[in-house]
């Protein structure tokens, strides 16, 4: 338990960013969902939903949410699926 005035504010502040945070990669996880929902029943606006995808992980990124490697696999991944499905058509 924190005893001093600094370290009690510090630890309100880490809640604070850590609810934030949470929040933003359940965010950006919602889109990469709606992204391969789209994929997988072939929809139209599959482009549109990746290049959501993509700049939700680039900002996640930036935002030091997730690792910008992990950001950069994710964005690989998505892009591999999709070429496959335009291959397969």
């Amino acid at each position: 338990m924190a005893n001093t005035k600094s370290a009690i504010k510090r630890e309100k502040i880490r809640k604070l960013r850590t609810m934030r945070n949470k929040a933003k990669r359940s965010e950006l996880r919602t889109y990469i969902r709606r992204y391969n929902e789209a994929l997988a029943a072939n929809s139209d606006n599959k482009e549109e939903l990746l290049k959501l995808a993509i700049k939700k992980l680039d900002k996640a990124a930036s935002k030091n949410i997730i690792h910008k490697n992990k950001a950069s696999r994710k964005k690989s991944q998505l892009m591999k699926a999709l070429n496959a499905v335009q291959a397969a058509e």
